[in-house]
Formats: C-alpha cells, sequence, structure tokens
C-alpha cells in the first residue's frame, strides 16, 4: 500500500458527526481507504465534546478536566492530519449523556435542544460549499442513545433535503442535491460473534462474550446494504482513535482484538444505504456505487428523506 496520494476522483464524501473521536471510532478505515483513492472527504463536527468524560485513566486528571475543550480539539487536530482530511465545527455545545432515573434534564443552551431544522443552517451552508456526493451519518438512534448522536441524525437529515431546495436557506450557499445518504452501521451482532469467534480459535480470550450474551437487537444488522472492504487501513483507523487520548484508553477495549484477526474475521465497515439518486444492485462494496461513470442499474428501490 502507497502512502502517496492518488490523483483526485473528483468524488466527494461528507461525514457529520456529533463529537470529536466519532470520525475516529466509526467508519475511520473506509475514510482512509477513500482518501487514498483520490476522494475528497470533510468531517463535520457538530459540538466540541465541552461535556464529555475522560474515557482514558492515564489522561484523567484536573488539568485535563479543566481544558477538556481545548484538549479534545487539539486531538480532534491530530486524528485530522492521520486520516487526511478536511474538518470543520458546527459550533454548537455539547449535551453531556444524561444519567439517573428519572434523567435530569439536559443543560440550557446545549445541542440537543435545539430546533433540528434550525440548526441545520451551517450544515447546508457547508453541504452546499463542499458538494458532497455522498453523506454519512448515524441513524434514527444514534447509533446508541445519546441525545446528541440522535440531535446529529435529525440535524443532518434536515440539512440533506434542505440542501437541495433552492427556497430553503436562500443565503446560504447555491442548492446542491447529494447523491446517497448513509448511516454507520459496523456496531453490530453478526461482527462482534465473528471477532468473536476468531479469538477463540486463537486460543485467547474475547472480550465479546458478555456483550454477545446481552445482545438483544438481533434484527439490527439485517439494515446493512453496504460492506466497504478497507482492512488495509485499519492500522490508519488505530492511529486516529490514538489521537484521541482522552476518549481512548490505548491499553483498552478498542484494541483489544489483534488487528490482524480483525482483518480476517471481518474485513470491512459496514453502513446502511438511507437514500439515493442512483441505482446500485445490494449488497453494495463501496459508497460512492452508481456514481463512477458504471452504467445504471434499473432497480425498483426508492428512497425519500
Amino acid at each position: 500500500m502507497s502512502d502517496a496520494p492518488k490523483p483526485s476522483t473528483g468524488l466527494r464524501l461528507m461525514h457529520v458527526h456529533a463529537h470529536p473521536d466519532d470520525e475516529s471510532s466509526k467508519g475511520a478505515a473506509t475514510t482512509a481507504r477513500y482518501v487514498a483513492e483520490g476522494v475528497e472527504v470533510m468531517v463535520v463536527t457538530c459540538t466540541g465534546g465541552e461535556r464529555g468524560s475522560v474515557l482514558n485513566p492515564k489522561m484523567d486528571r484536573p488539568e485535563v478536566q479543566e481544558n477538556i475543550a481545548a484538549i479534545r480539539a487539539l486531538e480532534m487536530e491530530t486524528a485530522r492530519e492521520v486520516l487526511g482530511v478536511e474538518q470543520r465545527w458546527l459550533g454548537f455545545v455539547d449535551s453531556g449523556l444524561p444519567e439517573g432515573d428519572p434523567l435530569p434534564p439536559l443543560p440550557e443552551g446545549c445541542f440537543a435542544l435545539e430546533d433540528p431544522e434550525v440548526a441545520a443552517e451551517p450544515l447546508v451552508e457547508l453541504i452546499r460549499e463542499f458538494r458532497p456526493h455522498v453523506v454519512t451519518t448515524y441513524d434514527e438512534n444514534g447509533g446508541y442513545p445519546h441525545p446528541d448522536h440522535i440531535q446529529c441524525h435529525r440535524v443532518t437529515m434536515a440539512a440533506v433535503k434542505a440542501a437541495a431546495d433552492e427556497h430553503a436557506w436562500p443565503g446560504a450557499g447555491e442548492p446542491w442535491q447529494v447523491s446517497k445518504v448513509y448511516y454507520h452501521m459496523s456496531f453490530h451482532r453478526l461482527r462482534f460473534a465473528a471477532l468473536d469467534a476468531a479469538m477463540h480459535e486463537q486460543g485467547m480470550d474475547s472480550p465479546y462474550a458478555e456483550r454477545l450474551a446481552a445482545w438483544d437487537d438481533l434484527d439490527f444488522e439485517k439494515r446493512i446494504t453496504t460492506f466497504v472492504p478497507c482492512a488495509d487501513y485499519f492500522e490508519v483507523r488505530d492511529a486516529a482513535l490514538r489521537a484521541h487520548a482522552t476518549q481512548i484508553d490505548p491499553d483498552g477495549p478498542w484494541f483489544a482484538v489483534p488487528t490482524e484477526t480483525q482483518k480476517r474475521a471481518w474485513p470491512t465497515e459496514d453502513f446502511e444505504l438511507v437514500f439515493s439518486t442512483v441505482g446500485t444492485a445490494h449488497p453494495e462494496s463501496d459508497l460512492f456505487a452508481g456514481l463512477r461513470g458504471e452504467p445504471p442499474i434499473d432497480t425498483s428501490d426508492t428512497w425519500s428523506i
């Protein structure tokens, strides 16, 4: 695998994420693959992660807690360089992850309390500026029920729709129709079961036994439409993850399965196609299927936002 960038393909990919580190924990190997192929990639980060916890015990110090916003911004810059992407902040304030029963109210002024249709404006402007062919974000449940992830889904879907509407946000640039929208789907039972089995086959303890035993959403993986081969870029993904030192413990579960084992057991990152203006065969192996000049496929599938 050569480190030299390839000539631009003219294709553009936008990932919309809730916090710094999400771009590295979700789809980062896919990102690195497309960057290496000459695709322009922009990461949009909705919040600064200001209310995030320090999840790496080696970094859990008072001075880190006191300066978490500035530190996470520096971590994001390092991860951006590792992945080779452009990155923009939307400037919203982290909502935090409420805990307790009943759950406490969300803090005033936080991202999750914004009106999604109004909060979509800066993302509409970025979509019209960058003109991505493909946009990725989270599903309707946020991938997991963090209020910022759910809001990120709502804002992204509202922005994709509004960006194509000449009557919406007329001061935010010329309208642009995104061709395809995907949800990140790599955290599913089939993948973890494959990694678990591979660990046992090699005589190693698996970190996933408890998670697999408690898994109750057995239909989630049926939503997957697209498996992107990207095992050659797992090391880049891991380097981007380690850049977020406050969030990722280098000795923790993120790295419990050897990279070579991951490459053999599950060499893809996985997505659900939820909107498309082009016909493609399923399952897909490319987020840009139908957009590379190949003959169109006549399908009965339709998507709408």
